[in-house]
């Protein structure tokens, strides 16, 4: 009998196993390959903790594995020290299956280990949960939510007590101390009624969304702007998530009285039913929310994924038709707005900042610089901006104008350290109304945009290597771009960045030079004229993703140069 074999037994065995899990189990006797899926590894913690598909299994998302974290986290926060273990943990969950059992699951281990717990007593955004975290003074945050994922999956994101994403060194400590927990039915946890007794168990107070949506209105609106919020029109779909009421009172609090839902995606659903992905970077998604724009002749079509973290854009051209922006394209725009405004608002207080990671478009730091805006980048992931924010605000030098990335996340207030879709939905509401009064549309700024800062242009792109072998071609053709850079015709190869070396190489003089960003598993190719391309893999499945990013001096030329860098570096990436 395997190693699987037997923990399939043994979970079979246990007499307090949930009856749908066990049937879920005796569905798959005799089906070896079903069985080592689901239980010949562990569901791996990595840097921003679980996430999987949800189900009976070590490798699943589950009670189990949800107690089996939560008691690694215990122990984490129990070596810090008697202040951590007194601040205790927030806790928030959103719209998919299973959210409020695991939620509660992670606080009734917690009060099993003497931590005290704050749970949300309703489903809730990701930035109003690391808004509890600062605001609740707590020493972590946990998160249950799988963002976009399809509904099968689940996810537990941890927090640190700034109110940022866990980076490496907490989540290597909480992973190896998850990996000295061997058997999940051990796992100590307290009922409802004990905790609560024990006074381990308390509800975040309604009174703190209160409080985040009154702090995002204070420090997102724009004093600029009178009575010119009633004339914009905004159609606003949740996809079935948690944004429906944050981001409706958000609005309603600014002065934005002509909001229309799309009702069919108003209300939770764990199966995401209207949508074939709740992604708002993908187009399907907000069809919806364009349908009706059309209907009605609005300006706006928002949309936020089910977590709330970020929003995708649909918005009136000079002719009338409605255009879904990127989230690179949205970036420049509110780093624009956000100058601009900075500038007429007398520039008090200290200098101001905007951040981008190393795989986001060029042209929101271009236009930033041009303003005398500092710029600085960071890894991808939203964690490294908001470390990045708390170091600046330790040390006094810089206070957030705008981070974001090429996904759709944006953060213009550190009042959380996350990408926050509640305040994205804002400012970009804010940026439109700005603009509608003086007779532009967003699409007639991006067009001048482009004529004054050159025609930026970015694409992602995501190659899988199906078959037995995929991961293997994977490596190989990572490990060949390192040892032969990307060749693209016609354009000059100037530098090469390797985060996972954490060197810069200049191919032309062989010099080198270090980066100091932490170790990624990032290769990223510069070409004269300040085009690029990077990718990097995608955890241990067989699919890698590839950003590129390009300046020409017309649309014409950025479509041409996109065109060659997709073509050079997806050959190189499927070793063709």
């Amino acid at each position: 009998m395997t190693k699987a074999q037997q923990a399939y037994e043994q979970w079979l065995q246990q007499p307090h196993l949930p009856e749908d899990l066990r049937a879920e189990l005796e569905r798959i006797r005799g089906k070896d390959d079903e069985i080592e899926d689901r239980f010949g590894a562990d569901l791996d913690f990595g840097t921003g903790g679980l996430r999987g598909v949800m189900g009976a299994g070590l490798n699943r998302m589950n009670v189990y594995t949800v107690r089996r974290a939560t008691a690694a986290l215990a122990l984490h926060l129990q070596a810090r020290g008697e202040d951590a273990v007194r601040r205790g943990v927030a806790i928030g969950y959103d719209v998919r299956h299973n959210s409020p059992v695991f939620a509660e699951t992670v606080a009734l281990t917690l009060a099993a280990f003497g931590i005290r717990a704050y749970l949300s007593p309703v489903v809730c955004p990701t930035p109003e949960l690391s808004f509890a975290v600062r605001d609740l003074g707590c020493a972590a945050g946990v998160m249950i939510t799988a963002s976009h994922n399809p509904p099968k999956y689940n996810g537990y994101k941890v927090y640190n007590e700034h109110g940022g994403q866990i980076l490496e060194d907490d989540a290597r400590d909480i992973k190896a101390r998850m990996e000295t927990i061997q058997d999940v039915f051990a796992i100590d946890h307290l009922t409802r009624e004990e905790a609560e007794k024990r006074g381990l168990l308390t509800a975040i107070p309604a009174s703190l969304r209160a409080k985040y949506i009154e702090t995002v209105v204070r420090e997102v609106r724009d004093p600029r702007i009178r009575d010119e919020r009633s004339g914009l029109s905004i159609v606003y779909t949740p996809l079935h998530g948690t944004g429906n009421i944050p981001v409706r009172e958000a609005l309603r609090a600014a002065g934005y009285t002509n909001v229309h839902l799309v009702q069919e995606q108003v209300e939770p659903d764990g199966d995401f039913s209207t949508v074939k992905s709740p992604n708002p970077e993908e187009q399907e998604a907000l069809s919806l929310g364009v349908k009706l724009a059309e209907d009605l002749g609005a300006h706006l079509v928002m949309g936020n994924d089910p977590d709330c973290d970020r929003v995708g854009i649909a918005v009136r051209d000079g002719s009338g038709r409605l255009q879904l922006l990127t989230g690179n394209q949205v970036g420049a725009l509110i780093v624009h707005y956000l100058c601009e405004r900075h500038r007429d608002l007398g520039g008090q207080g200290l200098p101001p900042i905007v951040f981008k990671t190393i795989v986001t478009s060029d042209m929101g730091k271009h236009i930033a610089e041009s303003y005398g805006v500092h710029v600085e980048e960071t890894l991808t992931g939203f964690k490294y901006i908001g470390d990045r924010i708390t170091r600046h605000e330790a040390d006094g030098t810089y206070r957030l104008l705008a981070g974001y990335e090429e996904s759709y996340g944006y953060l213009v207030s550190p009042i959380v350290r996350d990408k926050d879709g509640v305040q994205g939905a804002l400012v970009i509401a804010e940026m439109a109304a700005w603009h509608l009064a003086h007779g532009r549309t967003l699409v007639d700024v991006l067009r001048s945009l482009y004529e004054t800062y050159g025609w930026f242009g970015d694409k992602l792109v995501n190659v899988e290597l199906e078959g037995h072998d995929g991961v293997d071609r994977m490596k190989r053709a990572l490990n060949d771009l390192r040892q032969r850079p990307l060749e693209v015709p016609g354009l000059e190869l100037v530098a090469v960045e390797d985060y996972l070396a954490r060197e810069r190489r200049f191919p032309a003089s062989g010099r080198t030079e270090p980066l100091t960003l932490p170790v990624s598993d990032v290769q990223k190719f510069i070409f004269e004229g300040g085009h690029w391309a990077a990718i990097r893999p995608s955890g241990t499945e067989p699919k890698m993703k590839m950003y590129f990013g390009v300046r020409g001096r017309s649309e014409a030329e950025r479509d041409e140069l996109l065109d060659k860098l997709v073509r050079a570096l997806s050959a190189r990436a499927r070793m063709e």
